[in-house]
């Protein structure tokens, strides 16, 4: 059998993340770069802002830090200081080495073999081997349905101490993509821990990253130290790929929930990293001087219908339920303003171009109140209150869902919002009789078929035969172009006949950092090795 060997393997067409840096400084150049300027910033040779304290400001606190289970934003990043992958992607998108120094690939796209680096030591002191890499890969395949789907009935197998061995029944066009996710991530961690690991998730939070778990104060903040062993993969930092190096000695992540109690606290740099900001202070945040900011184009807001249960379990119900919408206002109640969202009729960014479509754009943004009213009778609406669960930890997805409430209540449809944290809603939402629509956001995917809505395990429930089948073929096709117009044809079928949710747009986030913070960046969420501080 003959292998290809790959330092790493260009992800086909996909886009750089939009991000737009600003600044109070008066100066055009910092206040206004380009995004690849951004971008490429890294600390240069040694730096002189090592050690201290970087304490960053989280918009709430992450539901676990089990990186095989949880699907937030908020466990993406604070676990990623601790864990690491077997490959990772740069800036472009591209899979590159991390754990493994190395991978093979063979031509038909069945077998690949991992070469790890030596003398890459877990926090506990324990060097990693294959068994330690197998264990966790096997133990995240079976918790992330984006890896089940992508890898399905695949098999890890160790070859020696420093060699894995993946091979699968058929092609997967997203296999070594899926392997450098970033989102509910294959984080390797030691086998042994893998094995007295309770069904409920890690408690354990030992891995091979820059920084080490110390303490987690509930309510309050996960404290890191700096990993002194570490061994950083070789490189020019570009995006989780390269260089990594821990540059001050304690790392805080402070849960504040409360968007006002953030803002003071980078105003007053009680808090050097700031996640989250809410955008309706943007105008404050770029007047105060020691502040930077940057906008990053970060995933889709969206509300997830429960068709399981409940009135929205019903596809005419669903298609009511949208006519009657204006996703602009929406939006626009979410962000404040158009610099932070977009509407785009793509469950795709438009900038990965090998995979976006318009397809189903009829069915994009009715706003069709008189229709709806006539949809929602002739589809047996009996004035029963539709609850939908939101979240004040993420403005949006609570402002978005006030409007969706005032639109629906304007043509007699009754809306009942359950505002709670963001913990308790990814608890609820696993419930089908605790809702019967829920506000989210969905993160950056490299390939359709990673999308949580494709996956009929995923609250909410889209099992649904027609949505299987194509993904099935869009997984198992070799390449983007064979993939794609059975892509076009699932993005059809989402939007005008199966609707198991509604993608307003995409949106802009916004991070805030001190002018005293030193490489401060953000791939897919933010980044806090590389990091130092004056």
């Amino acid at each position: 059998m003959k292998l290809r060997q790959m330092g790493f393997f260009i992800l086909f067409g996909i886009f750089a993340l939009l991000l737009v840096g600003c600044s109070s400084s008066s100066s055009t150049e910092e206040s206004e770069g380009s995004n690849e300027s951004k971008k490429s910033e890294e600390p240069k040779g040694e730096s002189k802002f090592t050690g201290g304290e970087l304490h960053v400001a989280l918009n709430t606190q992450p539901p676990s830090l089990d990186p095989h289970m949880g699907t937030a934003t908020a466990t993406r990043d604070a676990a990623r200081p601790i864990f690491e992958t077997l490959v990772t992607l740069n800036s472009k998108y591209e899979v590159q080495p991390m754990l493994a120094e190395r991978f093979e690939q063979s031509d038909d796209g069945l077998v690949y073999k991992f070469y790890l680096r030596k003398g890459v030591k877990f926090h506990n002191g324990k060097e990693l081997k294959a068994e330690d890499v197998v264990a966790s890969l096997e133990r995240w395949v079976a918790k992330a349905g984006r890896a089940k789907n992508a890898l399905g009935e695949g098999k890890f197998e160790i070859l020696d101490d420093y060699t894995v061995q993946l091979t699968l029944p058929q092609p997967s066009v997203g296999a070594l993509h899926v392997l450098g996710a970033t989102n509910q991530f294959g984080g390797i961690m030691p086998k042994e821990i893998i094995e007295n690991t309770p069904e409920t998730g890690i408690t354990e939070y030992v891995g091979t990253g820059p920084f080490k778990f110390v303490e987690w104060k509930q309510d309050q903040y996960i404290h890191y130290v700096k990993n002194e062993d570490y061994q950083s993969p070789e490189g020019t930092p570009d995006g989780l790929a390269g260089k990594r190096e821990a540059l001050v000695d304690d790392l805080y992540i402070n849960f504040v929930s409360d968007s006002s109690t953030r803002v003071a606290g980078m105003t007053t740099e009680q808090y050097d990293i700031g996640i989250m900001m809410p955008v309706d202070s943007y105008d404050q945040l770029k007047s105060t001087k020691n502040l930077k900011n940057e906008i990053a184009l970060s995933s889709g807001a969206v509300i997830v219908f429960n068709k399981k249960q409940g009135p929205l379990s019903d596809p005419a119900m669903r298609q009511a339920f949208n006519m009657g919408l204006d996703y602009d206002e929406i939006m626009l109640a979410a962000f404040t303003s158009p610099e932070f969202y977009r509407l785009s009729p793509g469950i795709m960014f438009p900038e990965q171009t090998d995979w976006y479509t318009d397809a189903g754009k009829e069915n994009y943004n009715p706003n069709n109140p008189e229709l709806a009213k006539k949809m929602f009778k002739e589809a047996g609406y009996n004035g029963e209150a539709i609850k939908i669960l939101t979240t004040r930890d993420y403005e949006y997805m609570y402002n978005s869902a006030l409007v969706v409430q005032a639109q629906l209540e304007k043509i007699g449809v009754k809306v009942k919002l359950d505002v709670v944290d963001w913990p308790t809603l990814m608890q609820l939402y696993t419930e089908p009789s605790s809702y019967d629509a829920f506000t989210t956001g969905f993160s950056t995917v490299t390939d359709p078929t990673q999308h949580l809505i494709f996956d009929p395990t995923f609250s909410g429930w889209n099992d649904d035969a027609k949505t299987a089948d194509l993904i099935a073929k869009i997984r198992t096709s070799t390449t983007p172009a064979e993939a794609f117009p059975y892509w076009e044809e699932l993005q059809e079928h989402t939007w005008t006949t199966q609707l198991p949710y509604i993608r307003f747009g995409d949106m802009n986030i916004l991070y805030t950092y001190n002018d005293n913070v030193e490489g401060f960046k953000q791939f897919e969420g933010v980044v806090l090795w590389n990091v130092g501080k004056r």
